[in-house]
């Protein structure tokens, strides 16, 4: 099983000056070849492949030789990288690549040849660079990605394989259902609530002060990226912490739980909102959903997307009756059906949890029940994992309960269910 760990690296003023140089090289070699690529396709009408790109490097290096001070394997892994980008756009997966500039975050990669010892690494051309190895790295070394952001900071993302299988799904043991929002950052169908930590929003003050600092100097001197230096600290600061929140709660949730579900957001279009896209870009959505996708996967539990049209905060849990319209300033409601008063985050995880389980029930046709019947809402469920499971909720269409509209306008469930839509209600 492939792993990744990534590791903080303290090169010495020399190895800095290495590093730099192998930094320019490969983006002066990721720029070359992608506007030869543009200027071949403009006049013949045909492209140019990575590997057309790499059979050039050996006449490239005659012609400047500061190509030679960089190691020739993290030139041609650039090469391979601009060919996938353009695969991975033609195959609709990516944008067009763009040109790499010198400000900003800069990475090579290392496909062999990396050494990984107790307290350093070995990097050809490089030598020994400091390093703090908090994991073992147990396995075989595929690539080593070396990294360095805006503030200064170097990297070393080692990936390996362990050579352990990669375990099995199953999907006996507790399910949970989670609702994510901006006020809680995160409702599950047990009950818990997580409160938005609100990070930007802690170092807005501070990021401010700095951001006013930079914009009054004058371009073009050290002064400037000096302040470009603190303004980077303080996003560090803001990313380490959002990280650090997400990391933790979504570890807790994975070792709690075997079945996971969650909503399919569509965060892109819902940045389009301008009184809300500050708060749903500062709160981390996306990073959340994958980090408890890859973690469920590495230990064989299931991680269930939901279409993000299934009604679940609008539809009662209990009888499952479904209300016509439900404001966001509503955050309790009652089932006009049942009389069942409903906390609307906590009724849309249950329903999310429920609806993950139908999912599931519906793709694998080898589920055994529980004693208690079967129900969905009791939290835990028994079988094997379904065909797909764990993969984004895109391709998966939600399983909605029938229903047909009312003289009155309002959904009303029908007496005629699909299987594994039964109406349950509580003893």
């Amino acid at each position: 099983m492939l792993k990744v760990v990534k590791v903080r690296l303290y090169p010495t003023p020399q190895q800095q000056q290495l590093l730099e140089q192998s930094f320019g090289n490969c983006r002066w070699l990721w720029n070359y070849g992608l506007n030869l690529m543009n200027q071949t396709y403009k006049q013949t009408g045909k492209g140019l492949s990575g590997y057309d790109i790499k059979k050039l490097i050996p006449q490239l290096k005659k012609e400047h030789q500061w190509l030679t001070l960089t190691y020739s394997q993290c030139l041609q892994q650039v090469c391979l990288n601009l060919g996938v980008a353009l695969k991975n756009f033609f195959e609709k997966r990516a944008k067009y690549p763009r040109f790499k500039s010198k400000h900003g975050k800069q990475s090579i990669q290392y496909p062999q040849n990396v050494k990984v010892a107790e307290k350093h690494l070995t990097i050809p051309k490089i030598g020994e660079v400091s390093a703090i190895i908090h994991r073992e790295i147990e396995g075989k070394i595929k690539t080593v990605t070396l990294s360095k952001n805006c503030s200064n900071q170097y990297f070393a993302a080692i990936l390996f394989d362990d050579g352990k299988p990669q375990p099995s799904s199953s999907i006996e043991g507790k399910a949970i259902g989670i609702d994510l929002g901006l006020t809680h950052f995160a409702v599950t169908s047990d009950g818990d609530k997580f409160d938005n930590p609100r990070i930007l929003k802690k170092y807005s003050c501070n990021l401010k002060l700095k951001q006013q600092q930079l914009s009054r100097k004058q371009k073009g001197s050290n002064n400037l990226n000096k302040a470009r230096k603190k303004v980077a600290r303080v996003h560090r600061k803001i990313t380490n912490c959002r990280k650090d929140f997400l990391h933790k709660l979504s570890r807790r949730i994975v070792n709690e739980n075997q079945v996971i579900v969650v909503e399919n957001l569509n965060v892109k279009g819902m940045m389009r909102n301008h009184c809300l896209a500050k708060s749903i870009h500062q709160v981390g959505w996306g990073m959340f959903c994958t980090m408890l996708k890859y973690k469920a996967e590495r230990e064989g539990k299931v991680y269930q997307e939901v279409e993000r049209f299934f009604p679940s905060s609008k539809t009662c849990h209990v009888c499952r009756q479904q209300v016509g319209s439900l404001p966001l300033d509503v955050r309790n409601w009652t089932c006009e059906h049942c009389q069942t008063t409903h906390d609307r985050d906590i009724n849309a995880a249950i329903n999310l949890r429920d609806q993950g389980l139908r999912i599931l029930t519906r793709q694998s046709p080898q589920v055994e029940p529980l004693p208690c019947g079967g129900n969905p809402r009791c939290g835990k469920w028994r079988g094997k994992p379904a065909h797909g499971a764990g993969s984004s909720g895109t391709g998966d269409k939600a399983c909605c309960p029938d229903v047909s509209r009312s003289n009155r306008g309002r959904k009303k469930s029908t007496t005629t269910l699909s299987v594994g839509q039964e109406a349950h209600t509580d003893p």
